[in-house]
Protein backbone atom coordinates (compact mmCIF):
# COMPACT_ATOMS: atom_id res chain seq x y z
CA UNK A 1 0.00 0.00 0.00
CA UNK A 2 1.09 3.56 -0.56
CA UNK A 3 0.22 7.05 -1.76
CA UNK A 4 0.92 8.39 -5.23
CA UNK A 5 1.33 12.01 -6.31
CA UNK A 6 1.85 12.72 -10.01
CA UNK A 7 2.65 15.83 -12.02
CA UNK A 8 3.71 16.47 -15.62
CA UNK A 9 6.62 18.89 -15.84
CA UNK A 10 7.35 20.79 -19.09
CA UNK A 11 11.03 19.81 -19.24
CA UNK A 12 13.04 16.83 -20.57
CA UNK A 13 13.49 13.86 -18.27
CA UNK A 14 17.29 14.10 -18.01
CA UNK A 15 17.05 17.79 -17.10
CA UNK A 16 14.45 17.15 -14.41
CA UNK A 17 16.41 14.26 -12.92
CA UNK A 18 19.67 16.24 -12.92
CA UNK A 19 17.98 19.10 -11.05
CA UNK A 20 17.10 16.75 -8.18
CA UNK A 21 20.74 15.70 -7.81
CA UNK A 22 22.21 19.21 -7.49
CA UNK A 23 23.01 20.97 -4.21
CA UNK A 24 20.05 23.02 -3.02
CA UNK A 25 17.30 20.75 -4.35
CA UNK A 26 16.21 19.58 -0.91
CA UNK A 27 16.03 23.18 0.32
CA UNK A 28 13.99 24.27 -2.68
CA UNK A 29 11.55 21.40 -2.16
CA UNK A 30 11.11 21.80 1.62
CA UNK A 31 7.81 23.55 2.45
CA UNK A 32 8.32 26.60 4.67
CA UNK A 33 5.37 25.84 6.94
CA UNK A 34 6.64 22.43 8.08
CA UNK A 35 8.60 22.30 11.37
CA UNK A 36 11.72 20.90 9.72
CA UNK A 37 14.66 22.34 7.82
CA UNK A 38 17.51 20.76 5.88
CA UNK A 39 20.85 20.78 7.67
CA UNK A 40 22.70 18.49 5.26
CA UNK A 41 21.81 17.43 1.74
CA UNK A 42 22.60 14.03 0.27
CA UNK A 43 25.88 13.92 -1.61
CA UNK A 44 24.37 11.47 -4.12
CA UNK A 45 20.91 10.33 -5.18
CA UNK A 46 22.33 6.82 -5.38
CA UNK A 47 23.52 6.27 -1.82
CA UNK A 48 23.77 9.65 -0.05
CA UNK A 49 22.18 10.65 3.22
CA UNK A 50 20.20 13.84 3.93
CA UNK A 51 19.52 15.22 7.41
CA UNK A 52 16.67 17.51 8.44
CA UNK A 53 16.29 19.21 11.82
CA UNK A 54 13.01 18.78 13.74
CA UNK A 55 11.75 20.43 16.94
CA UNK A 56 13.13 19.12 20.21
CA UNK A 57 16.54 18.34 18.75
CA UNK A 58 15.25 15.41 16.69
CA UNK A 59 16.73 14.59 13.29
CA UNK A 60 15.07 13.11 10.23
CA UNK A 61 17.64 11.08 8.31
CA UNK A 62 16.76 10.22 4.70
CA UNK A 63 18.98 7.41 3.40
CA UNK A 64 19.09 6.92 -0.38
CA UNK A 65 18.77 3.31 -1.55
CA UNK A 66 21.41 2.20 -4.09
CA UNK A 67 19.32 -0.81 -5.14
CA UNK A 68 16.49 1.47 -6.31
CA UNK A 69 18.72 3.93 -8.14
CA UNK A 70 18.28 4.02 -11.93
CA UNK A 71 19.91 7.14 -13.47
CA UNK A 72 17.42 9.49 -15.18
CA UNK A 73 14.53 7.19 -14.22
CA UNK A 74 14.30 6.55 -10.46
CA UNK A 75 15.75 7.07 -7.00
CA UNK A 76 14.41 6.29 -3.54
CA UNK A 77 15.04 7.28 0.08
CA UNK A 78 13.78 6.01 3.40
CA UNK A 79 13.71 7.07 7.05
CA UNK A 80 16.87 5.66 8.60
CA UNK A 81 17.18 7.02 12.15
CA UNK A 82 15.50 6.07 15.40
CA UNK A 83 13.03 6.87 16.86
CA UNK A 84 11.33 8.31 13.78
CA UNK A 85 11.98 5.13 11.78
CA UNK A 86 9.67 3.31 14.20
CA UNK A 87 7.19 6.11 14.92
CA UNK A 88 6.73 7.27 11.31
CA UNK A 89 8.24 4.78 8.84
CA UNK A 90 8.72 6.34 5.42
CA UNK A 91 9.92 5.23 2.00
CA UNK A 92 9.74 7.61 -0.93
CA UNK A 93 10.30 6.48 -4.53
CA UNK A 94 10.75 9.21 -7.15
CA UNK A 95 10.04 8.01 -10.71
CA UNK A 96 10.57 9.93 -13.97
CA UNK A 97 9.02 8.92 -17.30
CA UNK A 98 8.73 10.62 -20.68
CA UNK A 99 5.36 12.26 -21.23
CA UNK A 100 5.65 13.47 -24.80
CA UNK A 101 8.30 15.69 -26.40
CA UNK A 102 9.97 17.90 -23.82
CA UNK A 103 7.72 16.72 -20.96
CA UNK A 104 8.29 14.49 -17.95
CA UNK A 105 5.86 12.81 -15.60
CA UNK A 106 7.10 12.74 -12.02
CA UNK A 107 5.48 10.19 -9.76
CA UNK A 108 6.13 10.27 -6.03
CA UNK A 109 5.19 6.98 -4.38
CA UNK A 110 5.24 7.17 -0.58
CA UNK A 111 4.90 4.23 1.76
CA UNK A 112 3.93 5.60 5.17
CA UNK A 113 1.14 5.36 7.75
CA UNK A 114 0.60 9.12 7.42
CA UNK A 115 -2.74 9.71 5.62
CA UNK A 116 -2.39 11.11 2.12
CA UNK A 117 -4.53 14.17 2.85
CA UNK A 118 -1.83 15.45 5.21
CA UNK A 119 0.81 15.18 2.48
CA UNK A 120 -1.13 16.72 -0.40
CA UNK A 121 -0.06 20.32 0.24
CA UNK A 122 3.57 19.27 0.58
CA UNK A 123 3.64 17.66 -2.85
CA UNK A 124 1.66 20.48 -4.45
CA UNK A 125 4.29 22.84 -3.10
CA UNK A 126 7.18 20.66 -4.30
CA UNK A 127 5.80 20.31 -7.81
CA UNK A 128 5.06 24.03 -8.12
CA UNK A 129 8.59 24.88 -6.97
CA UNK A 130 10.10 22.46 -9.45
CA UNK A 131 8.10 23.72 -12.44
CA UNK A 132 8.79 27.39 -11.69
CA UNK A 133 12.48 26.88 -10.91
CA UNK A 134 13.11 24.87 -14.08
CA UNK A 135 11.37 27.56 -16.15
CA UNK A 136 13.55 30.26 -14.58
CA UNK A 137 16.72 28.27 -15.27
CA UNK A 138 15.71 27.68 -18.89
CA UNK A 139 15.17 31.42 -19.31
CA UNK A 140 18.62 32.13 -17.88
CA UNK A 141 20.30 29.51 -20.06
CA UNK A 142 19.07 31.39 -23.13
CA UNK A 143 20.86 34.54 -21.93
CA UNK A 144 24.09 33.14 -20.48
CA UNK A 145 27.18 31.60 -22.06
CA UNK A 146 27.54 29.19 -19.15
CA UNK A 147 27.17 28.81 -15.37
CA UNK A 148 28.06 31.74 -13.13
CA UNK A 149 30.24 31.92 -10.04
CA UNK A 150 28.40 34.15 -7.56
CA UNK A 151 29.76 35.44 -4.24
CA UNK A 152 26.99 35.97 -1.67
CA UNK A 153 27.07 37.79 1.67
CA UNK A 154 24.28 37.05 4.12
CA UNK A 155 23.90 33.59 2.62
CA UNK A 156 22.51 32.11 5.86
CA UNK A 157 19.63 34.58 6.08
CA UNK A 158 16.09 34.12 4.77
CA UNK A 159 16.78 35.49 1.28
CA UNK A 160 20.37 34.26 1.08
CA UNK A 161 19.42 30.66 1.91
CA UNK A 162 16.68 30.57 -0.73
CA UNK A 163 18.75 32.33 -3.39
CA UNK A 164 21.85 30.16 -2.85
CA UNK A 165 19.81 26.95 -3.12
CA UNK A 166 18.09 28.23 -6.25
CA UNK A 167 21.38 29.15 -7.95
CA UNK A 168 23.11 25.85 -7.21
CA UNK A 169 20.16 23.84 -8.56
CA UNK A 170 20.65 25.83 -11.77
CA UNK A 171 24.24 24.62 -12.05
CA UNK A 172 25.81 27.86 -10.82
CA UNK A 173 28.53 27.97 -8.17
CA UNK A 174 27.82 29.95 -5.00
CA UNK A 175 30.74 31.16 -2.89
CA UNK A 176 29.48 32.12 0.55
CA UNK A 177 31.30 35.08 2.08
CA UNK A 178 31.33 34.25 5.80
CA UNK A 179 32.65 36.09 8.83
CA UNK A 180 33.94 32.97 10.54
CA UNK A 181 36.45 30.43 9.33
CA UNK A 182 35.83 29.11 5.82
CA UNK A 183 34.94 25.41 6.01
CA UNK A 184 34.97 24.43 2.33
CA UNK A 185 36.07 25.56 -1.12
CA UNK A 186 32.69 27.22 -1.50
CA UNK A 187 33.28 29.57 1.43
CA UNK A 188 35.64 32.52 1.82
CA UNK A 189 36.28 34.45 5.00
CA UNK A 190 35.05 38.04 4.71
CA UNK A 191 35.95 40.84 7.07
CA UNK A 192 33.36 43.59 6.42
CA UNK A 193 35.82 46.22 7.68
CA UNK A 194 38.73 45.00 5.58
CA UNK A 195 37.83 42.83 2.55
CA UNK A 196 40.89 40.99 1.29
CA UNK A 197 42.34 41.89 -2.11
CA UNK A 198 41.76 38.33 -3.33
CA UNK A 199 38.27 37.95 -1.81
CA UNK A 200 36.45 38.20 -5.15
CA UNK A 201 39.03 36.73 -7.49
CA UNK A 202 37.48 34.40 -10.07
CA UNK A 203 33.95 35.61 -9.29
CA UNK A 204 31.45 36.63 -12.00
CA UNK A 205 29.01 38.49 -9.75
CA UNK A 206 28.45 39.61 -6.17
CA UNK A 207 25.13 39.55 -4.31
CA UNK A 208 25.41 41.63 -1.13
CA UNK A 209 22.62 40.76 1.33
CA UNK A 210 24.31 41.18 4.70
CA UNK A 211 22.89 43.65 7.21
CA UNK A 212 21.48 43.70 10.73
CA UNK A 213 17.74 43.15 11.05
CA UNK A 214 15.72 46.36 10.81
CA UNK A 215 13.03 44.95 13.11
CA UNK A 216 13.27 46.24 16.66
CA UNK A 217 12.73 49.25 18.86
CA UNK A 218 14.30 52.32 17.27
CA UNK A 219 16.77 53.14 20.02
CA UNK A 220 20.01 54.92 19.23
CA UNK A 221 21.88 51.63 19.59
CA UNK A 222 19.52 49.77 17.27
CA UNK A 223 19.64 52.46 14.60
CA UNK A 224 23.45 52.57 14.77
CA UNK A 225 23.58 48.80 14.29
CA UNK A 226 21.18 48.91 11.32
CA UNK A 227 23.06 51.73 9.63
CA UNK A 228 26.58 50.59 10.53
CA UNK A 229 26.04 47.09 9.13
CA UNK A 230 25.13 48.59 5.73
CA UNK A 231 26.72 52.00 5.26
CA UNK A 232 30.49 51.58 5.23
CA UNK A 233 30.83 47.80 4.73
CA UNK A 234 28.96 48.09 1.41
CA UNK A 235 31.37 50.73 0.14
CA UNK A 236 34.39 48.63 1.10
CA UNK A 237 32.95 45.57 -0.64
CA UNK A 238 32.11 47.63 -3.74
CA UNK A 239 35.69 48.91 -3.84
CA UNK A 240 37.02 45.37 -3.47
CA UNK A 241 34.77 44.24 -6.34
CA UNK A 242 36.02 47.04 -8.57
CA UNK A 243 39.67 46.38 -7.76
CA UNK A 244 39.64 42.56 -7.98
CA UNK A 245 41.84 40.94 -10.60
CA UNK A 246 39.70 38.57 -12.67
CA UNK A 247 36.82 39.87 -10.57
CA UNK A 248 33.08 40.39 -10.97
CA UNK A 249 31.31 42.32 -13.70
CA UNK A 250 28.05 42.60 -11.74
CA UNK A 251 27.35 43.92 -8.25
CA UNK A 252 23.83 43.32 -6.89
CA UNK A 253 23.05 44.91 -3.55
CA UNK A 254 20.04 44.62 -1.29
CA UNK A 255 18.08 47.79 -0.62
CA UNK A 256 14.61 48.64 0.66
CA UNK A 257 11.44 50.53 -0.20
CA UNK A 258 12.08 52.47 2.99
CA UNK A 259 13.82 54.81 0.53
CA UNK A 260 10.41 56.31 -0.22
CA UNK A 261 9.70 57.35 3.38
CA UNK A 262 7.17 56.21 5.96
CA UNK A 263 3.96 57.58 4.48
CA UNK A 264 3.43 58.81 0.91
CA UNK A 265 -0.36 58.54 0.96
CA UNK A 266 -1.84 57.13 -2.27
CA UNK A 267 1.08 58.27 -4.45
CA UNK A 268 2.19 55.51 -6.83
CA UNK A 269 5.95 55.14 -6.36
CA UNK A 270 8.16 53.85 -9.16
CA UNK A 271 11.96 53.91 -9.25
CA UNK A 272 11.94 57.53 -10.44
CA UNK A 273 10.11 58.82 -7.35
CA UNK A 274 12.05 61.13 -5.06
CA UNK A 275 13.14 59.75 -1.72
CA UNK A 276 11.11 60.34 1.39
CA UNK A 277 12.16 61.42 4.85
CA UNK A 278 13.09 59.60 8.02
CA UNK A 279 15.80 57.32 9.36
CA UNK A 280 15.21 54.47 6.89
CA UNK A 281 15.10 56.79 3.88
CA UNK A 282 18.39 58.40 4.95
CA UNK A 283 19.98 55.00 5.54
CA UNK A 284 18.83 53.50 2.24
CA UNK A 285 20.04 56.53 0.27
CA UNK A 286 23.53 56.23 1.78
CA UNK A 287 23.45 52.43 1.44
CA UNK A 288 22.78 52.68 -2.29
CA UNK A 289 25.39 55.44 -2.66
CA UNK A 290 27.96 53.06 -1.18
CA UNK A 291 27.75 50.90 -4.32
CA UNK A 292 29.06 53.77 -6.45
CA UNK A 293 32.74 52.61 -6.40
CA UNK A 294 31.70 49.42 -8.19
CA UNK A 295 29.83 51.39 -10.85
CA UNK A 296 32.77 53.77 -11.36
CA UNK A 297 35.03 50.74 -11.82
CA UNK A 298 32.80 49.59 -14.70
CA UNK A 299 30.62 47.01 -12.97
CA UNK A 300 26.90 46.80 -13.62
CA UNK A 301 25.25 47.70 -10.32
CA UNK A 302 21.68 46.81 -9.32
CA UNK A 303 20.03 47.99 -6.09
CA UNK A 304 17.09 45.74 -5.12
CA UNK A 305 14.57 47.88 -3.23
CA UNK A 306 12.69 45.11 -1.45
CA UNK A 307 9.13 45.25 -0.15
CA UNK A 308 7.59 43.18 2.66
CA UNK A 309 8.75 39.63 1.99
CA UNK A 310 6.11 36.91 2.36
CA UNK A 311 7.47 33.71 3.90
CA UNK A 312 6.48 31.59 6.87
CA UNK A 313 10.21 30.96 7.41
CA UNK A 314 10.83 34.55 8.51
CA UNK A 315 9.71 38.15 8.49
CA UNK A 316 6.29 39.52 9.38
CA UNK A 317 4.27 36.55 8.09
CA UNK A 318 6.12 34.18 10.39
CA UNK A 319 4.98 36.29 13.34
CA UNK A 320 1.44 36.91 12.08
CA UNK A 321 0.48 33.40 11.05
CA UNK A 322 0.29 31.88 14.58
CA UNK A 323 -1.92 34.76 15.73
CA UNK A 324 -4.27 34.39 12.78
CA UNK A 325 -4.34 30.60 13.22
CA UNK A 326 -5.91 31.02 16.67
CA UNK A 327 -8.31 33.73 15.49
CA UNK A 328 -6.39 36.57 17.17
CA UNK A 329 -5.51 38.47 13.99
CA UNK A 330 -6.86 41.72 12.71
CA UNK A 331 -6.07 44.94 10.89
CA UNK A 332 -3.31 47.18 12.20
CA UNK A 333 -4.34 50.68 13.18
CA UNK A 334 -6.72 52.19 10.63
CA UNK A 335 -5.91 49.47 8.09
CA UNK A 336 -5.65 52.16 5.40
CA UNK A 337 -1.86 51.96 5.04
CA UNK A 338 -0.49 50.51 1.80
CA UNK A 339 1.49 47.26 1.95
CA UNK A 340 3.92 46.64 -0.91
CA UNK A 341 4.68 42.93 -0.64
CA UNK A 342 6.55 40.22 -2.55
CA UNK A 343 6.64 36.43 -2.29
CA UNK A 344 10.04 35.06 -1.23
CA UNK A 345 10.34 32.99 -4.41
CA UNK A 346 9.53 36.03 -6.54
CA UNK A 347 12.26 37.94 -4.71
CA UNK A 348 14.68 35.12 -5.57
CA UNK A 349 13.64 35.53 -9.22
CA UNK A 350 14.31 39.28 -9.06
CA UNK A 351 17.85 38.67 -7.82
CA UNK A 352 18.25 36.02 -10.51
CA UNK A 353 17.18 38.50 -13.20
CA UNK A 354 19.56 41.08 -11.77
CA UNK A 355 22.41 38.60 -12.23
CA UNK A 356 21.42 37.55 -15.75
CA UNK A 357 19.74 40.53 -17.44
CA UNK A 358 22.53 42.89 -18.54
CA UNK A 359 19.98 45.59 -19.42
CA UNK A 360 19.00 45.97 -15.76
CA UNK A 361 20.88 48.46 -13.57
CA UNK A 362 20.28 51.01 -10.85
CA UNK A 363 17.34 50.85 -8.44
CA UNK A 364 14.78 48.09 -8.98
CA UNK A 365 11.58 47.86 -6.93
CA UNK A 366 11.21 44.24 -5.81
CA UNK A 367 7.48 44.26 -5.09
CA UNK A 368 4.46 42.45 -6.51
CA UNK A 369 2.48 44.35 -9.16
CA UNK A 370 -0.54 44.95 -6.89
CA UNK A 371 0.07 46.50 -3.46
CA UNK A 372 -2.81 46.13 -1.00
CA UNK A 373 -4.03 48.03 2.02
CA UNK A 374 -3.42 46.48 5.42
CA UNK A 375 -7.15 45.79 5.87
CA UNK A 376 -7.22 43.83 2.58
CA UNK A 377 -4.08 41.90 3.54
CA UNK A 378 -5.76 40.97 6.81
CA UNK A 379 -8.91 39.73 5.06
CA UNK A 380 -6.93 37.63 2.57
CA UNK A 381 -4.72 36.00 5.20
CA UNK A 382 -7.77 35.19 7.34
CA UNK A 383 -9.53 33.67 4.31
CA UNK A 384 -6.50 31.53 3.43
CA UNK A 385 -6.23 30.23 7.00
CA UNK A 386 -10.03 29.92 7.37
CA UNK A 387 -10.07 31.96 10.54
CA UNK A 388 -11.88 35.13 11.60
CA UNK A 389 -9.88 38.36 11.78
CA UNK A 390 -11.92 40.52 14.11
CA UNK A 391 -9.36 41.75 16.65
CA UNK A 392 -7.87 45.00 15.35
CA UNK A 393 -4.52 46.07 16.78
CA UNK A 394 -4.56 49.72 17.90
CA UNK A 395 -1.64 51.94 16.92
CA UNK A 396 -0.59 52.03 20.56
CA UNK A 397 0.53 48.38 20.32
CA UNK A 398 3.41 48.80 17.85
CA UNK A 399 4.35 52.11 19.50
CA UNK A 400 4.89 50.30 22.79
CA UNK A 401 6.97 47.58 21.09
CA UNK A 402 8.90 49.66 18.55
CA UNK A 403 8.77 53.17 19.90
CA UNK A 404 7.04 56.05 18.13
CA UNK A 405 9.64 56.30 15.35
CA UNK A 406 9.91 52.54 14.83
CA UNK A 407 6.14 52.12 14.68
CA UNK A 408 5.83 54.90 12.11
CA UNK A 409 8.62 53.60 9.86
CA UNK A 410 7.92 49.88 10.18
CA UNK A 411 4.55 48.65 11.44
CA UNK A 412 2.48 51.65 10.30
CA UNK A 413 4.46 52.54 7.16
CA UNK A 414 2.39 53.16 4.04
CA UNK A 415 4.13 52.90 0.65
CA UNK A 416 2.31 52.20 -2.60
CA UNK A 417 5.22 50.95 -4.69
CA UNK A 418 5.16 49.62 -8.25
CA UNK A 419 7.80 47.44 -10.01
CA UNK A 420 8.13 49.68 -13.08
CA UNK A 421 11.64 48.56 -14.06
CA UNK A 422 10.65 44.90 -13.92
CA UNK A 423 7.54 45.62 -15.98
CA UNK A 424 9.74 47.28 -18.62
CA UNK A 425 11.74 44.02 -18.82
CA UNK A 426 8.53 41.93 -19.15
CA UNK A 427 9.37 40.20 -15.90
CA UNK A 428 7.04 37.33 -14.98
CA UNK A 429 5.94 37.00 -11.35
CA UNK A 430 5.17 33.55 -9.97
CA UNK A 431 2.69 35.05 -7.51
CA UNK A 432 1.32 38.41 -8.64
CA UNK A 433 -1.79 37.71 -6.55
CA UNK A 434 -1.57 37.98 -2.77
CA UNK A 435 -3.91 35.08 -2.01
CA UNK A 436 -1.92 32.67 -4.16
CA UNK A 437 1.31 33.76 -2.47
CA UNK A 438 -0.12 33.24 1.00
CA UNK A 439 -1.53 29.84 0.04
CA UNK A 440 1.90 28.87 -1.29
CA UNK A 441 3.64 30.01 1.88
CA UNK A 442 1.10 28.66 4.39
CA UNK A 443 0.46 25.23 2.87
CA UNK A 444 -3.10 25.97 1.74
CA UNK A 445 -2.59 25.20 -1.95
CA UNK A 446 -5.57 24.12 -4.03
CA UNK A 447 -3.96 22.62 -7.15
CA UNK A 448 -6.12 19.53 -7.78
CA UNK A 449 -3.67 18.01 -10.26
CA UNK A 450 -1.51 16.76 -7.40
CA UNK A 451 -4.14 15.19 -5.16
CA UNK A 452 -3.02 11.80 -3.84
CA UNK A 453 -4.51 8.54 -5.04
CA UNK A 454 -4.27 5.30 -3.09
CA UNK A 455 -2.47 2.43 -4.76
Amino acid sequence: MGIDFARTVPAPRDEVFAWHGRPGALSRLSPPWLPMRPVREASSLADGRAVLALPGGLRWVAQHDPESFDPNYRFADYSAALPLRLLAPWRHTHSFTDAGPGNTEIRDHVETPVPGRFLASTFRYRHRQLVDDLAAHRWAAAHLDGPLTVAVTGSSGLVGTALSAFLTTGGHRVIRLVRGQARSDDERRWDPEDPGTDLLQGVDAVVHLAGASIAGRFTGEHKARVRGSRVGPTELLARAAGAAADGPSTFVCASAIGFYGADRGDELLDEGAVRGGGFLADTVEDWEADTEPARVAGLRVVNIRTGIVQSTRGGVLRLQRPLFEIGAGGRLGSGRQWLSWIDLDDLVDVYHRALVDTALSGPVNAVAPEPVRNSEYTRVLARVLRRPAVLPVPELGPRILLGKEGARELALASQRVTPARLAERDHRFRFPDLEQSLRHQCGRLTDRTTDPASS
